[in-house]
């Protein structure tokens, strides 16, 4: 049996309903990528299953990651099988109406035009909060149970926290704009919500993520936040090499200063975006608060490796005193 074949499997028992989503959605990378290669139908400035693409990929990242950890609360087994089925269906509704509203060439977010459309943005908005809402109790559930050392256990409760903050600044999107307000007024918008600040969406964007390289965008912030719950536990798992030779405490230590250090720069990047500056244009003010960050990271790391080693000859020479 293949490793490949043997992970497979065991992660088929980690949750039952979340991992035949996890299959479906990796079904529909393949389907959308496909749509992108042969469909040449383009709706607000991107291709029209672009979005129906990275939905499908983060909810792949997302599903498993969260499937994992129910697997490890054995004594929550019941209530953790009972909101990863929630988070399945409340996710299954959202994609179906993403796919739908792609095939007819319509926008799934923000649309308003029709009392159709507005409808399937409405129960998108409450599925989406019920998605939240029960990540939010698996959360609470994690801050008492173990992931493994103490350092992977942090990385893990850190992760879930920030991505609960990054995926709650999605609903900084669903408030109209100013121009959308007026339009609403005269009855003659359509959307009613948008990614970008300071400019219209659909303008010029990064590939493949299509975020705008002409004002803020608050996708940024938000796909950073939510994708936490996975770059944290990478952290605590490369601490861990052995070729570093670091003790859990200064593990927990690093963890700690890095999930402060994600934190802020979700909290940056949202501040950008909020002032309608591209990701890859940042002004003055940006550059500066990002060097502060990264010399306040760095000083912090160098202390805690500092400390370790000084604590670590100590001990050491103890010992030998002895």
């Amino acid at each position: 049996m293949s490793v490949l074949t043997l992970a497979v499997r065991r992660s088929w028992s980690w949750h039952r309903p979340l991992m035949i989503f996890v299959g479906l959605m990796a079904v529909l990378i393949a389907v959308a990528a496909l749509g992108l290669l042969m469909d040449d139908r383009v709706l607000g400035g991107a291709p029209v299953w672009l979005k129906p693409f990275k939905f499908a990929v983060s909810f792949v990242i997302y599903g498993a990651t969260i499937a994992w950890i129910i697997s490890r609360m054995p004594d929550r087994r019941r209530w953790a099988w009972i909101l990863g089925t929630v988070i399945v269906g409340a996710a299954v509704i959202e994609m179906v109406i993403i796919v739908g509203q792609a095939a007819r060439g319509m926008h799934s977010h923000f649309n308003v035009g029709t009392t159709l459309n507005a409808a399937l943005w409405s129960t998108m908005g409450f599925v989406i909060i019920v998605l939240w809402l029960a990540t939010l109790v698996i959360a609470a559930f994690s801050a008492r149970r173990q992931f493994g050392d103490r350092p992977f256990t942090l990385a893990i409760r850190f992760g879930l926290l920030v991505a609960l903050i990054g995926m709650a600044l999605g609903f900084l999107m669903t408030v109209p704009t100013a121009d959308q307000q007026q339009a609403i007024a005269n009855g003659l918008t359509s959307l009613a919500g948008a990614h970008s600040v300071g400019v219209a969406d659909g303008g010029p964007g990064l590939p493949v993520t299509a975020w705008s390289t002409t004002g803020g965008d608050l996708r940024v912030p938000h796909f950073v936040g939510m994708h936490a719950l996975q770059a944290l536990p990478l952290l605590a798992w490369l601490l861990a090499l052995p070729r570093l030779r670091l003790d859990e405490r200064t593990r927990s230590r690093l963890v700690t200063t890095g999930a402060a250090g994600y934190l802020g720069l979700v909290g940056l990047l949202l501040w950008q975006a909020l002032r309608g500056q591209p990701l890859i244009a940042p002004d003055g003010w940006t550059v500066g608060a990002a060097t502060a960050l990264i010399v306040a990271m760095a000083a912090s790391v160098v202390a805690i490796l500092y400390r370790s080693r000084h604590t670590g000859s100590s001990a050491r020479a103890a010992d030998a005193a002895s």
